[in-house]
């Protein structure tokens, strides 16, 4: 077996501490930077004008599916 897979890692108390605020440091960093994308997406006009679209195209579906009888009824008088 080579040795670097049998090697035996010893940590003190205070290497575990270090590691320990050394991850919580990360968790911390991370969480902020999550917070900090949704505040910035929440401010994005994205979502916005997605929706505005959305509701132009039903607009224009429902006028395509609806039938044309009424202008042409007025059209023929």
């Amino acid at each position: 077996m080579n040795s670097q897979y049998s090697r035996r890692e010893v940590f003190s108390g205070n290497t575990c501490h270090d590691l320990r605020r050394f991850w919580e440091r990360e968790i911390r960093k991370q969480t902020q930077h999550r917070q900090c994308e949704e505040c910035r997406l929440g401010r994005s006009a994205l979502r916005r004008l997605r929706e505005e679209w959305r509701q132009k195209l039903e607009t224009k579906l429902r006028l395509r599916a609806a039938p044309e009888e009424p202008e042409s009824c007025a059209s023929a008088r």
